[in-house]
């Protein structure tokens, strides 16, 4: 006979504890029950537990103290915040605290059995654990890096804000987040919020009903019910109109859609990630995205590195790239020559990975035999690249961009000539330690 999972529950209300242990019974979960942090923190100690959910405001402390305590000990076991009705702030406090989830007083028990099964099936194994190298591809520090974070992103519920630059690989970063967590079975679904046109918008993301305007033949379900169980993913959400912004942020907030027509909203079990290529705290600063929607959006942000910030990894793209262009061709596939691939790893690649892959198919198509050379890149095409291969002023879009770049680049040479000792390493730079540690802080090394 299968043994029960079992729940923690703590909560100082009598009659709270009582409605959350009936549901959950009514579920088939054993559940155990602590009036404090001493009787919760107890309990851990006795028995193993599946799954958590803490009140904020306890007699001997904050539950976001216990979700610190459980994030330092129990890392596998997800623990679900209950805050007061409109305590948004408090609730973001504890998904960027490492909270799963989070629900409000008066509990909803249809929300709260949706966050159960969701935050059980992060106990189950996932096979899609095991395939995000297959696509992420590269083993330098920030890819590495990436990698880690993507697996603990992908057993929260919390927004994750997808920063990095045109051609990265945001909507993989999405995916694998996805794929990787306890909705991997349920839609993902991609949107680019700057391809619709905003007349449309509403009725794109929340649906319609018949006869609700021009056009409108039959009832037609939006964005957010299509990925209702899944995750949502919004691309390019910089370019929503302020308008749309006002409307998202109600829908995030209350979980409710309501169709264009419609005379009353639709709960919804979304998962919002969202990504652009903009500054998104500047878009806020510049009065063009709002500030309480960003707050909503960016509780976790995920920066992913541009191409030029992991040059290591150029070769290994370059090969897979090669060999996926062959297979679709039916052809041998071709491979860099020395100079080729030296070409590759000294260009700024402002289109990141997006722009390699482009130019790689250019150069399989028209170059001559199996072997791809320099004068089959095209890179004297390509804008600001020197004869020399050194940066011309034209390719400096950014100067601080390009001495970051520089300063990285050495950086990354002395830690790699020193094995990673980083004291060596400052000393063979002439930094002090401090120093050092703080650059590679600042240029995401550390």
């Amino acid at each position: 006979m299968t043994a029960r999972q079992k729940a923690l529950i703590i909560d100082d209300e009598p009659d709270i504890r009582e409605l959350l242990e009936i549901t959950l019974g009514r579920m088939k979960l054993d559940t155990r029950s602590a009036r404090n942090l001493k009787e919760a923190r107890e309990c851990l100690a006795r028995e193993r537990y599946d799954l958590c959910l803490t009140d904020m405001r306890l007699p001997d402390g904050c539950g976001l103290e216990l979700v610190q305590f459980i994030q330092q000990h129990y890392p596998q076991m997800p623990v679900a915040m209950i805050t007061a009705y409109g305590s948004l702030d408090t609730a973001i406090g504890a998904l960027k605290a490492g909270a799963f989830d989070f629900l409000t007083k008066p509990v909803d028990l249809g929300r709260l059995r949706e966050l159960v099964n969701t935050a059980l099936r992060l106990r189950s194994p996932n096979p899609n654990e095991l395939t995000v190298d297959s696509r992420l591809l590269g083993a330098s520090p920030p890819m590495n890096v990436l990698r880690k974070q993507i697996g603990k992103l992908a057993r929260s519920q919390a927004p994750v804000y997808i920063s990095g630059e045109s051609g990265s690989g945001k909507e993989l970063v999405a995916r694998l987040i996805h794929e990787q967590g306890p909705r991997h079975e349920q839609p993902f679904v991609p949107v680019n919020c700057g391809a619709i046109p905003s007349e449309l918008m509403e009725s794109e993301f929340f649906g319609h009903k018949k006869g609700s305007f021009t056009g409108a033949m039959e009832d037609k379900p939006g964005l957010f019910q299509a990925a209702s169980g899944g995750t949502l993913f919004l691309d390019e959400v910089a370019d929503l109109p302020l308008p749309m912004q006002v409307k998202l942020l109600r829908a995030i907030q209350e979980k409710a859609v309501r169709a264009v027509g419609g005379s009353k909203e639709v709960v919804v079990d979304v998962r919002i990630l969202c990504a652009t290529h903009k500054d998104l705290a500047n878009e806020v600063a510049a009065g063009r995205f709002r500030q309480d929607l960003y707050y909503r959006l960016n509780v976790i942000e995920l920066r992913v590195p541009p191409l030029r910030e992991r040059r290591e990894d150029i070769a290994k793209l370059a090969d897979n790239m090669l060999r996926r262009l062959a297979q679709d061709s039916g052809d041998t596939p071709a491979r860099l020559h020395p100079d080729a691939l030296a070409k590759l790893q000294s260009y700024r690649f402002p289109g990141n990975v997006r722009e390699l892959e482009n130019m790689l198919e250019r150069a399989y198509t028209l170059c001559e035999g199996e072997e791809i050379k320099p004068g089959d890149l095209r890179l004297s095409d390509a804008p600001g690249v020197a004869e020399n291969g050194e940066a011309s002023l034209a390719q400096i879009d950014n100067l601080e961009d390009h001495l970051e770049d520089v300063e990285r680049k050495l950086i990354m040479q002395a830690l790699e000539e020193t094995r990673w000792n980083r004291t060596a390493a400052a000393q063979r730079l002439g930094l002090s330690f401090r120093s050092m540690r703080y650059r590679l802080k600042k240029l995401g090394l550390d």
